[in-house]
């Protein structure tokens, strides 16, 4: 049984992005395997360095890389006598 959206009944995530149908995912995966992760250790070595100095950029990537992405949910309010009032809730304060 395909898992779904409860409100909606539509199917849930990328069918198109099976394992055997990553290509990009795959072909890092054999570089990073040929050099003994040499150049990947390089790749967050530099990361670390840009957030150091304050780079905002490398400081979410590291952020997301550790913690994860922060969880953003869309809600729509209101009713029929009124404009519909939209509310970005993102978790961060």
């Amino acid at each position: 049984m395909e898992e779904t959206n409860n409100k909606v009944g539509a199917p849930l995530g990328n069918k198109n992005s099976i394992k055997s149908n990553r290509l990009w995912a795959e072909t890092i995966r054999r570089a990073v395997i040929q050099d003994d992760a040499q150049r990947l250790r390089q790749i967050a070595e530099a990361l670390l360095i840009k957030a150091s100095e304050g780079d905002m950029a490398a400081i979410k990537e590291l952020g997301d890389r550790l913690d994860g992405k922060a969880l953003q949910e869309n809600k729509l309010t209101g009713d029929s006598d009124q404009p519909i009032e939209i509310k970005i809730v993102t978790g961060i304060e």
